[in-house]
């Protein structure tokens, strides 16, 4: 809960029973690799936040074909904002990529919170601002080669490249599972 605090602080200032009230709405949940935190199709009921484990944004196009579309880790918000505020349906899934520990605020709480702490929709602004900034801006350029894609993901996500599947990292990247496993033997 400590890391959710001092998350929360980055974005403006809470005194002590702020702090105590956002604590007692607060519930932490675990989840197990493969668990969804959210669903396409239905509507998302719940705020996260990542204490420890790595998630993925991901989607099925047209043509059945799964997309991760981003990963969400530790230290960082974890929601279907949109649809979340708008309580209509998501078209896309939160996936658990490892075993993982979150924070989570229903719907009622985190509405509660707003109406309870004075400031509070500030700072929650910046908060799903950032989420929302960490979700598009993380989407890899397809007009580069594989290679370049591979090592740009290196550099920005280093952290996650022995923590998640490949077949996850291939499906980012827009690449097969076995062009992945030849950029790795090529470059190392």
């Amino acid at each position: 809960m400590e890391n959710f605090i001092d998350y929360i602080l980055q974005f403006g200032h809470l005194n002590k029973q702020q702090v105590a009230l956002i604590t007692s709405k607060a519930k932490e949940v675990s989840f197990q690799k493969d668990a969804y935190f959210s669903e396409a199709g239905k509507i998302p009921k719940q705020v996260g936040f990542v204490i420890e484990g790595v998630f993925r944004g991901c989607y099925y196009n047209n043509l059945g074909d799964e997309i991760t579309r981003c990963f969400i880790s530790e230290n960082s918000l974890m929601s279907d904002y949109i649809n979340f505020e708008a309580n209509t349906a998501s078209s896309e899934y939160i996936q658990a990529c490892t075993d993982s520990k979150i924070i989570v605020f229903s719907k009622e709480s985190w509405e509660e919170l707003s109406q309870t702490i004075v400031g509070w929709d500030t700072m929650k602004n910046k908060m799903v601002q950032l989420c929302m900034y960490q979700k598009s801006r993380s989407n890899p350029v397809i007009s580069q080669d594989a290679t370049t894609r591979y090592l740009e993901f290196m550099d920005n996500h280093p952290t996650l490249i022995n923590r998640i599947p490949l077949n996850y990292i291939a499906s980012y990247l827009g690449i097969t599972q076995q062009s992945l496993s030849r950029i790795r033997k090529n470059i190392s």
